[in-house]
């Protein structure tokens, strides 16, 4: 339950603490007061948004603070679970806001981030304010009543586990057939292409080696005889290099005196012997280059083939063509594996389908258990509250098309005369009529759910007499297992309340209008709820009225 409620800097707030009670906690107040600002920053600590305009004062922060005793598993594990210590089983939420409007969030001190704030006090409070009776209108949350009341939501998250799965195959399974198209177009053409560089089957360099083989060959005549003619000079002629050397070597044989001279001859020697291999090198260097007219015209046709497949590839090397040629090879292979891989992804796809279908059935089935049940239990309190002739109708229906919740799109049908004609509930329902139908679905569910806090803002909007009697019944009722607080204007449902706060404004020593609360003792309350009888100035019979509500709610 919501233990304390501090807010600082807010509206017109500059201060306000408030001890809440157990039971029924109703806030009454004038018009303007600031009963509703006071929920709205309530709804700051629940993770609404929020701007720098909220705050009072911008040369300082904004700060709402949230007490919570609690006692519901899941959020203690939740606690356990994010490292947010609670002792005494206690939560302190707080929210701060800056001039600039951003806002931190922490949970008993440890910063948290706005979706983990959003679901912990997701456990903690179901706040209904004016506008959300429009939400009885919206098929997701005529859903989430029914699958509430069936206990639905561990199988609906399987459910959808396996939907995401099944819906992300069929994007798989549509992306390869559209590829497998594409294959089929392009085959031809990928083959055709393939075909042209496996028959030619170059190799690594290969053309850029083949140049060079033609350069060769086209200028062999002039190459041999420069090879010759080195050979000639150097070993063959009378007056060689060679015989020169060697003649040298041979005179100087007779001075071999000094260690520098014996040098001189070994070096003459070596360069006798390197130039007569260089002589020999050449001239069989020489003997190897032959013109040959005929491997000439081989070469230049093979040159001529790459040389169109580098032009129609639009490459300039052999190793370009030879990774086009691995590129389209990969491709050929695609197109062999993609008939096995469709196969595959569809068997996936069935499977996910038919476990989703299982899920679905059994969700369905488990909703149109509660029909009935809803529509008694919600009919018996709108009698309750004033409508003796509204009926409600629940319409589960199905059909064989899986959504994101199931089989079923389900409908709040309304009828508030017993005319027979049952029509969308946001069609036909007044606005009283929907404060009251959202109080009487709302007090079934809250019996099936662990939410420790339920709080009503002025739902009580456009009913008065009997009718705000019977909704205040209602509230009492369900306060006495879990923690109610209402904003109201009615006195009869006011007169109910285990503790009766007032809202009002009061100017300070600045001259400044400022909203406070005060929880009213038993005379303060006689006199708040003549007053919301009769006026500011209550009768002798507002009065005593007053003393006689009081006195029934006991």
């Amino acid at each position: 339950m919501l233990s304390e409620l501090t807010i600082q800097n807010y509206a017109i707030i500059d201060h306000i603490h408030i001890e809440l009670h157990q039971g029924l906690n109703i806030i009454t107040g004038e018009t303007g007061a600031g009963k509703s600002i006071i929920m709205g920053a309530l709804g700051l600590v629940l993770g609404n948004r929020v701007d720098s305009s909220v705050l009072k004062n911008n040369s300082g922060k904004c700060i709402i603070e949230a007490l919570f005793k609690i006692k519901n598993d899941d959020i203690l594990r939740f606690v356990t679970d994010n490292d947010l210590d609670a002792e005494d089983d206690t939560i302190l939420i707080r929210r701060e806001v800056t001039a600039t409007g951003k806002s931190r969030s922490f949970i008993n001190d440890t910063p948290v981030n706005l979706s983990d704030l959003k679901t912990i006090t997701s456990f903690l409070i179901d706040q209904h304010q004016q506008f959300d009776n429009l939400l009885l209108g919206k098929n997701t949350f005529q859903q989430k009543i029914v699958d509430s009341l069936a206990k639905n939501a561990t199988l609906l998250t399987q459910y959808q586990g396996y939907f995401h799965r099944w819906q992300k195959a069929k994007s798989e399974l549509e992306i390869l057939m559209q590829k497998k198209n594409t294959f089929n177009r392009e085959l031809d053409f990928i083959q055709f292409q393939y075909n042209e560089l496996e028959e030619i089957n170059l190799k690594e360099n290969e053309l850029e080696e083949l140049e060079n083989e033609i350069k060769l060959l086209e200028n062999a005549g002039d190459i041999k005889s420069i090879l010759n003619k080195i050979s000639f000079n150097l070993y063959e002629d009378e007056n060689s290099v060679i015989n020169i050397l060697k003649n040298l070597n041979q005179e100087l044989k007779n001075y071999l005196i000094t260690q520098e001279i014996e040098s001189i001859a070994e070096r003459l020697k070596s360069a006798e012997i390197e130039l007569k291999d260089l002589a020999l090198e050449s001239a069989s260097a020489g003997d190897a280059h032959n013109f040959d007219a005929e491997k000439l015209e081989i070469i230049n046709d093979r040159l001529s083939a790459g040389y169109k497949l580098l032009k129609k590839h639009n490459v300039l090397t052999t190793n370009e063509l030879l990774s086009i040629k691995n590129t389209l090879e990969l491709k050929l292979q695609d197109v062999l594996n993609i008939d096995s891989e469709i196969e595959k992804v569809k068997e996936q796809v069935s499977a996910l389908e038919a476990q989703s279908m299982d899920l679905a059935i059994e969700i369905s089935g488990r909703r149109k258990e509660q029909v009935n049940r809803i529509e008694e239990t919600v009919n018996a309190l709108l009698v309750c509250v004033g409508m003796p002739n509204a009926r409600l109708q629940v319409q589960v229906v199905s059909n064989n098309e899986l959504k994101i919740n199931g089989l079923d799109d389900i409908l709040f049908l309304f009828d508030a005369n017993k005319t027979g004609n049952f029509e969308s509930v946001d069609k036909v329902a007044s606005g009283g009529e929907l404060s009251r139908l959202m109080l009487c679905i709302k007090s079934m569910v809250a019996k099936d759910i662990d939410m420790p806090t339920l709080i009503f803002d002025e739902i009580d909007t456009g009913i008065s007499g009997e009718a705000a009697r019977q909704v205040g019944i209602i509230m009492q009722e369900l306060a006495g297992n879990l923690q109610v607080i209402s904003i109201t204007h009615q006195p009869q449902i006011a007169a109910l309340a285990d503790a009766h706060y007032f809202v009002y404004k009061k100017e300070n020593e600045k001259q400044e209008i400022n909203t406070r609360i005060r929880l009213l003792e038993t005379q303060e309350r006689i006199a708040q709820i003549a007053q919301m009888i009769s006026g500011a100035n209550p009768s002798a019979a507002a009065i005593n009225n007053a003393k006689e509500l009081l006195a029934k709610s006991k």
